[in-house]
């Protein structure tokens, strides 16, 4: 049934659940229920009470803490590499830290094809679009496939660009080795992203906890196996850490794949179903606000890249200790991603609805939890440096103590550079969610690359403060960013609520 208008109508009791409007009820007679039906629809599926903030902060960790969890569980894919390949060698290590930064370089990029799927599907959800949540997120993983494609031989023949970045010989060499056979796993870790950012949306984000943790188990387990040679298998060292990498990539998307497939609530996408077929209007929208995202994510993943490149050029001890404490300062940043995220996923729903006030109360408590466990990161980076960076080196290095005093150096600057990297990630957050993607880009691409990293090498190598020089250019960047970047969607929002008013 659908009523339209402003007059006072009059319906049955057995028909009311069959119209969608505002229930302003002014007398029951007869089993006859009195309404208004408003000019202006209702937000979303029906009407809704606004939230209060403490309901927003609420709803924001019920979908951001699985989020937060799943994140860390893969950052532990990553430590757990860092830490077993630390225990083999130092310099596996080092080269580890490069092999691994080129290839999260080319990951991240094509990952934005996924982060775009993600804001479309909550909007989509938002307005109860199946058809359009089919739509993107099959071209998300098309788009996904094709890049995997176009990148893989890059990562082939890695040592001639390392070599080129002014890397020495054997890390270049080594790190190579590594990305020859990682590199094959950029397919199903950019499909397991896509699929991720489907559930997530459709805030199914306890299996891609569970998924993601089942992954942490497998690669520790390959790892302890195949860099070693345990178990009756050859000691591979870094080709280990890479083939079980792989592995795991493909175990995560057989999971996350059966489980779409076959959750009979996710039935009415029927995602698989002819998945062959283009739809070239949806990837054009996939592509078009995916690719800002991509560039966005590379302009500020290779600047902590090239970061590890400026600190090789200072050699092998400040680069192994600034891959650990980049690892712990990357471990705790993965909370303030699934914040983001979460972030993403409740703008995006309620610009499906409508709903500026919810957007604008959602992005709020969002962000308080954000900077509250700022609060909390850096009196453990200022109280606790080294037990924080012991575990990443073995009892028996000789150049153990060295190390911990530069990592220890670098975590009180890391101190810092969270607040504002917390800030900026937050509003990248509230920019996807409103599909606001190509101007945030311009403005972090100006903030990384031309306040960042020039600071960085004259503060680092021309002016000789070295690692804390190199890392206080990083904060800088990231301040520029998170300055703009809020400045940006409050102007967005404040147009978008106006609009509606």
């Amino acid at each position: 049934m659908i009523l339209r208008g402003s007059d006072w109508c009059a319906i049955s009791i057995e028909d009311l659940g069959k119209i969608d409007c505002d229930p302003g009820a002014v007398g029951i007679s007869d089993k006859t229920l009195h309404i208004r039906i408003l000019e202006q629809p209702p937000l979303g599926n029906g009407y809704r009470r606004q939230m209060t903030f403490r309901q927003h902060i609420r709803a924001i960790l019920v979908l951001g803490l699985p989020l937060v969890g799943s994140h860390l569980a893969q950052f532990a894919v990553g430590l757990v590499d860092t830490i077993m390949l630390g225990w083999y060698d130092v310099t596996v290590l080092a080269a580890s830290v490069l092999a691994t930064s080129f290839f999260f370089v080319v990951f991240i990029m094509g990952a934005g094809f996924a982060f775009a799927v993600m804001p479309m599907v909550a909007e989509a959800a938002g307005r109860d679009d199946s058809q359009r949540v089919r739509r993107v997120t099959r071209m998300g993983l098309w788009l996904s496939v094709l890049y995997a494609a176009l990148f893989l031989p890059f990562m082939i023949w890695s040592e001639a660009i390392l070599l080129l970045l002014g890397q020495k010989e054997t890390l270049s060499a080594l790190a190579q080795d590594y990305l020859r056979i990682a590199g094959f796993g950029l397919f199903p870790a950019l499909l397991v992203m896509v699929l991720k950012s489907q559930l997530s949306a459709l805030e199914r984000t306890q299996v891609v906890f569970w998924v993601t943790i089942a992954g942490v188990g497998v690669n520790a387990a390959l790892n302890w196996v195949l860099i070693f040679g345990n178990l009756g298998m050859p000691e591979l060292g870094i080709r280990g850490a890479a083939l079980a990498s792989v592995m795991t990539h493909l175990a995560s998307l057989l999971a996350i794949g059966l489980y779409v497939r076959f959750h009979p609530a996710l039935a009415p996408y029927a995602l698989f179903q002819r998945i062959w077929r283009s739809d070239w209007p949806a990837f054009g929208e996939v592509f078009r606000l995916g690719w800002p995202i991509g560039l966005t994510n590379l302009a500020e993943t290779a600047l902590f890249a090239a970061s590890a490149v400026l600190m090789g050029l200072l050699g092998t001890l400040p680069l192994a200790a600034h891959g650990i404490a980049i690892q712990i300062a990357s471990g705790t940043f993965m909370v303030h991603i699934g914040l983001s995220q979460a972030a993403t996923i409740r703008a995006g729903r309620a610009l499906g609805r409508g709903d500026m006030e919810g957007l604008g109360r959602g992005g709020q408590a969002a962000f308080a939890l954000s900077m509250g466990f700022v609060v909390l990161t850096v009196i453990l980076f200022l109280t606790l440096p080294e037990l924080l960076l012991t575990g990443f080196l073995s009892p028996d290095e000789v150049a153990r103590e060295e190390i911990i005093a530069i990592g220890t150096t670098l975590l009180a600057v890391a101190a810092l550079f969270q607040l504002v990297d917390a800030g900026q990630i937050m509003a990248l957050g509230m920019l996807r969610g409103i599909q606001d993607t190509r101007i945030p880009m311009f403005y972090a691409a100006f903030s990384y690359w031309v306040m960042g990293f020039p600071a960085s090498y004259v503060l680092g190598i021309m002016l000789g403060f070295g690692g804390v020089g190199i890392w206080l250019g990083l904060v800088m960047g990231l301040l520029f960013a998170s300055v703009l970047l809020w400045w940006r969607f409050l102007r967005l929002f404040g147009r978008m609520a106006a609009a509606r008013a």
